[in-house]
Parts: C-alpha cells; structure tokens; sequence
C-alpha cells in the first residue's frame, strides 16, 4: 500500500484494518518471531515508558507493557480506529493497566516533548509519507539518551511470505497488479540498510545501526491456515482483488500457495524463512547501545 496521509488513515482503517481483526491471532503468530528479536534488541526496562509507533492491533504494546511492569508505561500510536479498537480490547482483556493507546499519525502528532525512554515499531514505520521528518517528530518525544528500535521487511526476494503468493498469482491470472514505487510508503521502503541510515541521519538521531535479520516466521494450522492468511492479506489477495476473481480462480491461487508452503511444512506448522532489517538509534550520544 502506497499513497498520501490520507491514503494510508483509510486503508488501515477501511480495508486492511478488518482483515487484519480477522486474523489476528494468525498474524500475531506468524510475526511473534519477529517481535521477540524486536524485543529483546530494543531491551526495554523496568519502569520505562515507551511508545510503540504503528502499533495496529497492540500485539507489541502489550508484550512490552510486559517488559516494563507495572511502574512502566506503554503508548501503541497507530492511523487505524480499527486495529486500536481490537488493541483496547485485548489490553482489558489481558488487565494491562500501563499500556493505552493513541488514534495519530506519529509522523506529524504533538507528543509531549522528552516523556519516553524508548520507542519500538513492529513493521509500522515504512508507511510514513516523509520518512525523515517522522522520525525527527518521534525523536523530539524521547529524551535525551533515548533509544529507537524497530524492524522492517528486509530485501524482497528474501521474503517468500510475499514472493510465494505473488509467484502463484501471477501463474493463475497471467500477470500481475501494477507496480508501485518501492521506495514509496510501503512494506519494503526500509528494505535498504543505507537508506535507513540515511533517513535516520537526516533526521538527527545518532548511533544507528542495523541487524539484517534471518528470522522464521510461524504459521500454525498448516499450509491450508497460512494460505488462507496469505489470501487476505499480502500480494494474493492485492491479485485477486485487481483481477476481480471469481471463486474458480481464487480457488486456484489457494490450491497454489499450499502447494507452494509444503516444503515450509513441519508438525502442523509453517516456518517461512524471512529477511528482517532491526534498526536502532539513540537520541543524542549515549556511548553505544547498551540493548
């Protein structure tokens, strides 16, 4: 997904945002592996506020209300009504009190100067319209001394969640959906180290640094549960949703992306080898990352 401000708000909200409460639990198990490297590099600590940016359905937030217990705080920021909806019922649910949640845009909201000692991004910061202006407004939120970590979809032909079900959508239809800029906001904008670091420069932060990742991403249920997930959300269900597919063809790209997923297959679960970029960087010098 591309596209202004006003793009992104209502396609989380409007489009994605449903299929994503949808799968949830699925999500949330298949970027688990993801959000536990995220985790333990951004070692948040007892006591700690953190504000974690794109926080969609509050999976993150409320892990690392976890790490920081109860004297801690936790802020999820995210553009969509109805991920935080899901996020706010999960956290009463799960009786966090230290963690709540925002309805912005963090590339441009006024949070209070210098309040947070860390800020996390589980996949959440590729979408920003002027990237390097976002991350200065997040960086003028931390206080001096204070940490940014966040991971990002790495380089694409490293990433078979999205390759796979592209590949078998384009065998189905004979082609595929125009292509947008990749350099523009989408999943893979910060699949290029330097241009993080780029980006993170220009916008004043010191020390960054990024671990290219190679992370396993779980999916339980089999081949046919992660199919199903792939077909609502990622490059097959973008194909079938251009080429306005009939149940005939989009029984064909499922039939497809299980075939595809048997070799990932072991014991009922999927492990599907991804490449993460895990980016960090301090406001003002620290003396290295101490994560």
């Amino acid at each position: 997904m591309t596209g202004t401000k006003e793009d992104q708000a209502i396609f989380w909200d409007k489009q994605a945002g449903p299929k994503w409460v949808r799968q949830g639990e699925g999500m949330d198990a298949l970027l688990n592996p993801v959000q536990q490297a995220l985790l333990d590099r951004a070692a948040p600590l007892q006591g700690e506020s953190v504000l974690d940016v794109g926080c969609g359905g509050g999976s993150s937030t409320i892990a690392a209300g976890g790490r920081v217990g109860p004297r801690g705080t936790v802020l999820g920021a995210d553009v969509s009504a109805t991920l935080l909806d899901l996020a706010r019922r999960r956290v009463a649910a799960a009786g966090t009190d230290q963690v709540r949640f925002d309805h912005c845009d963090a590339e441009t909201h006024p949070f209070e100067a210098r309040s947070f000692d860390l800020m996390i991004s589980r996949f959440g910061v590729m979408f920003f319209e002027n990237s390097a202006a976002a991350f200065a407004n997040m960086a003028r939120a931390l206080k001096s001394g204070g940490r940014m970590a966040f991971a990002a979809w790495g380089d694409i032909p490293a990433n078979p969640y999205f390759t796979l079900p592209a590949a078998v959508s384009r065998q189905v239809f004979g082609g595929s959906p125009p292509k947008s800029d990749p350099d523009g906001p989408g999943p893979f904008a910060f699949r290029d180290p330097a241009r993080i670091l780029d980006i993170l420069d220009r916008a004043g932060l010191q020390e960054g640094h990024v671990q290219v990742a190679e992370i396993e991403l779980t999916a339980p249920g089999g081949a046919e549960a992660a199919a199903d997930l792939m077909l609502e959300i990622g490059p097959a269900e973008a194909a079938i949703n251009h080429f306005e597919a009939d149940a005939e063809a989009r029984a064909a790209v499922r039939e497809g992306i299980v075939a595809a997923l048997r070799p990932y297959e072991r014991d009922g679960t999927v492990f599907i080898p991804a490449q993460i970029n895990i980016a960090t960087a301090v406001v003002g010098q620290r003396g290295g990352w101490s994560g």
